[in-house]
């Protein structure tokens, strides 16, 4: 096993720079998770951790070794890729062991590996089964077990769930998570799948054009998002947030007023702020209560989608478009005017930069 760090590391494709001096330590052992907007170069992070991408400028090191200038194959890692890859006119144990075979292990060695790993991944039933035999799932932990075989220092994941139908997705969790308990080893994954990151990371990296946003583990990037990419990025459906002005500020909290004139407390450090700063208030669907007359806003409900075991009405409050999470047997009705209540311990503020006040 091996810890990866990343100093300073730049990447451009032509004259756009797709990587902005990223500075990363992923500790030995850790699952870290790579999730942002399409675009926002966690692949190519990925990839250039790997070496199938060469990094423009800074430092790669994994297990303490700087590894810029080695192939993909000498740097101790194994990458998953979206697509399984496995080779149709073999079995599932040759195409486990085709690597091994490359690198002229001897047969016993390819023959102990290729085992523990099935046994690992519960395939063992399957080693005489060619891939056209196999469901998405079993490809999907045949590619997870070739990569097992190399007995990597660090795992690579390039967004490895996203072929697969929803139901598999949530079983394959699961099994990563189990994987990762099991082997112990370093693993770094992509997704854009916040569900994913929300329930395999130890930590989250949030990415943005180039540059990470925030660090951090899942509960605390919904909890205390740094700024508002990460407040709207993490949590689905996404954190409401409506336009607001400081009316009193301190040490100990924030009165605001939105642009409907309504005052809404909030518990956050707003020492920095003065009374008339335009601010951003944030509050997540399922921390909004149809209950009392303080620190409420006034929404009108557009639609209402009932799912069975919770509701999700949308709202209009002014011009901001607002959501929130209701019991499973609560029923608005379409163009039913509501009193939404924002709790001051959860609430959040952002200020004209779009940073996060301290949340008390």
């Amino acid at each position: 096993m091996a810890d990866v760090r990343l100093t300073g590391v730049t990447k451009r494709f032509g004259a756009t720079e797709v990587l902005k001096g990223i500075d990363l330590e992923i500790a030995d052992g850790e699952f870290v998770v790579f999730v942002g907007p399409s675009g926002c170069g966690k692949s190519t992070l990925l990839r250039t951790i790997a070496g199938l991408e060469e990094a423009d400028g800074g430092e790669i090191a994994i297990g303490g070794r700087a590894v810029n200038d080695l192939s993909p194959s000498d740097r101790g890692i194994a990458m998953v890729f979206q697509s399984y890859a496995l080779y149709p006119h073999m079995n599932v144990y040759e195409n486990m062991a085709f690597g091994l075979k490359l690198a002229k292990l001897d047969k016993a060695e390819i023959d102990r590996r290729v085992r523990a790993a099935a046994e690992t991944l519960n395939i063992t039933d399957y080693l005489e089964r060619r891939p056209k035999a196999l469901s998405g799932g079993q490809r999907q932990r045949v590619a997870i077990g070739r990569a097992i075989v190399r007995e990597p220092k660090v795992f690579l994941f390039d967004e490895p769930l996203s072929n697969l139908d929803a139901a598999l997705r949530v079983r394959m969790r699961y099994e990563f998570a189990s994987l990762h308990e099991r082997l112990k080893t370093t693993m770094v994954y992509v997704t854009h799948d916040q569900v994913e990151a929300m329930t395999l990371a130890d930590r989250i990296v949030v990415l943005n054009g180039g540059v990470i946003e925030q660090v951090g583990r899942p509960m605390e990037l919904y909890e205390r998002p740094r700024n508002l990419f990460v407040a709207e990025f993490i949590g689905s459906p996404k954190m409401n947030l409506l336009a607001a002005e400081i009316v009193t500020a301190s040490a100990k909290g924030a009165t605001v007023r939105t642009t409907a004139g309504e005052s809404v407390k909030v518990a956050v450090d707003a020492s920095r702020a003065n009374a008339g700063d335009r601010v951003t208030l944030g509050v997540r669907p399922e921390h909004l209560t149809l209950t009392g007359k303080d620190d409420a806003v006034a929404a009108t409900v557009t639609f209402v989608e009932t799912l069975g075991h919770a509701t999700y009405a949308y709202l209009q409050a002014g011009e901001a478009a607002v959501t929130v999470l209701l019991p499973g047997d609560a029923r608005p009705a379409a163009g039913e005017a509501l009193k939404l209540r924002v709790p001051a311990a959860q609430a959040h503020l952002f200020d004209a930069n779009g940073e996060a006040f301290a949340r008390l």
